[in-house]
């Protein structure tokens, strides 16, 4: 049986509100929480709170649903204060360091790499929601970039973009021929063949490994399949942005590292 898909809840709300509501919402489909952090007035946690206790307002009216729809045009409030829900799209890089999850919560109370990002920003970057673009494994270091962008979060992800992701990772033993030519002309894993990788050696056992897909452990199970287990993995470059900053830190990309080195430019 197919499973039943679950209506938004920014959806349910506008509904409640009324056929007026339902239509703006087709128009820019924004609810108040996330169109509060992508303008960086504050992170969608706080402004949950903040429209819980009814410091929020919509042309005058209180509006204590966080997933209310927001229609063009209408005036918005924090605390009295009007507030602009349009914000230029921004992006970063973060080099991400070993043990933190790219989660919401870390159960294992290492951490997260959105609490690791948020105590390092300034207070003028700290009010945006950061949306991780992409994801890396909790022993994977390297280049995680961030935006307040859900289109470019899209973009990134999408597997018919095809963006290339570079990879080092050390291994067990020492790769040879046949192995590389394996992954350069594609291997057949449990959920279907991969696409052709870029493959070559940096040492005996340190493999560079470019590729244009993105599934769940690809890297660690094209490299196993090939009798080389990973040792350790970093990503060093998405596109054409190549990690540029120490481990733990991090810096805003420029526009034409979106445009060009990312493919990227909003519509």
């Amino acid at each position: 049986m197919a499973r039943r898909q679950r209506t938004p809840r920014w959806l349910e709300a506008a509904r409640r509100r009324g056929p007026e509501d339902v239509r703006s919402s087709s128009d820019r489909p924004d609810w108040l929480t996330r169109a509060l952090g992508k303008a960086g007035v504050m992170p969608r946690a706080k402004a949950e709170v903040a429209i819980q206790e009814g410091r929020v307002s919509l042309d005058g009216q209180v509006e204590r649903e966080p997933f209310a729809p927001v229609r063009p045009g209408v005036e918005v409030r924090v605390d009295g204060r009007v507030v602009q829900l349009s914000a230029p799209l921004h992006a970063l890089m973060f080099h991400k360091p070993a043990g933190l999850v790219v989660h919401g919560s870390d159960p294992e109370g290492v951490g997260t790499v959105f609490e690791h990002l948020y105590a390092k920003l300034p207070a003028s970057l700290g009010s945006f929601e950061w949306l991780a673009v992409g994801r890396l494994d909790r022993d994977t270091t390297g280049l995680l970039l961030f935006t307040n962008d859900e289109r470019l979060v899209r973009h990134g992800t999408s597997p018919e973009r095809h963006l290339a992701k570079r990879y080092v990772a050390g291994v067990e033993g020492s790769p040879g021929e046949d192995a590389l030519r394996s992954l350069r002309e594609g291997l057949v894993l449990e959920d279907g063949p991969t696409r052709p990788a870029s493959a070559r050696l940096r040492a005996p056992d340190i493999v560079e490994l470019t590729l244009t897909e993105g599934r769940h452990h690809q890297v660690k199970r094209m490299l196993a399949a090939v009798g080389h287990p990973v040792r350790t993995l970093h990503r060093e470059a998405v596109g054409g942005v190549t990690l540029d900053v120490p481990e733990g830190t991090w810096r805003l990309l420029e526009d034409d590292e979106v445009s060009q080195g990312l493919a990227f430019t909003p519509a």
